[in-house]
């Protein structure tokens, strides 16, 4: 509230000394005010009620009504300037209409919730509850992808449950995210133990 004070002080001072510099350099001072209604054009918005017609011109504008029609048509050369053009459009509308075979269920992006589900999986995986862990990581990674702490301790769930391949990839997922971070280290080792151990079988 302050600053708008503030302006209003200085937008009054700088207004007040112009008008004091300009009678100080109007020699009939008081007499050309009486003149007519002339306002200095550094005072006055423009007014959208003083457009005269004539400076439009004679050309039609398009109208913003609803009503407005816009060609929709792709040009004609689209098809060979983008050959998968079509392709797209059918696999967006597919997705619009529910038939798309991705994701069907969405989380909110949400740091505090993925936070308290690695807190809730650590507290499993202390009481070897892997399973459980493993639920509570994937669930903090739905809330927070490539979260990296998630990551690590869902790859160390899934090597203790016994799902190695899933468990190395989970550790490469987290090098990529943090590749000098402070498990990287045993995240290497443990995928180069993994390797020697799919390699042995």
């Amino acid at each position: 509230m302050a600053w708008r004070f503030l302006l209003f002080a200085v937008l009054t001072a700088s207004v007040s000394a112009s008008v004091q510099q300009g009678s100080a350099s109007d020699p009939d001072g008081p007499k050309s005010a009486q003149r007519g209604s002339e306002v200095s054009p550094g005072f006055a918005p423009p007014r959208s009620d003083s457009v005269q017609a004539s400076d439009l011109g004679s050309a039609t504008g398009q109208s913003s009504s609803k009503d407005t029609q816009l060609d929709l048509e792709p040009p004609d050369d689209d098809a060979k300037t983008h050959p998968q053009s079509s392709t797209a459009m059918a696999e967006a509308e597919a997705e619009m209409l529910g038939r798309s075979s991705g994701v069907t269920e969405f989380h909110t992006w949400d740091p505090h919730k993925a936070a308290k589900s690695i807190e809730v999986g650590d507290f499993y995986f202390r009481r070897k509850n892997y399973r459980a862990a493993e639920e509570r990581y994937r669930e903090a990674l739905r809330y927070k992808d490539n979260d990296a702490v998630a990551t690590f301790r869902l790859a160390v769930s899934l090597e203790k449950l016994g799902i190695l391949d899933d468990a190395r990839l989970e550790y490469e997922s987290y090098l990529k995210i943090l590749p000098h971070g402070p498990e990287a280290e045993p995240a290497q080792k443990a995928i180069d133990r993994l390797k020697a151990q799919g390699a042995a079988k």
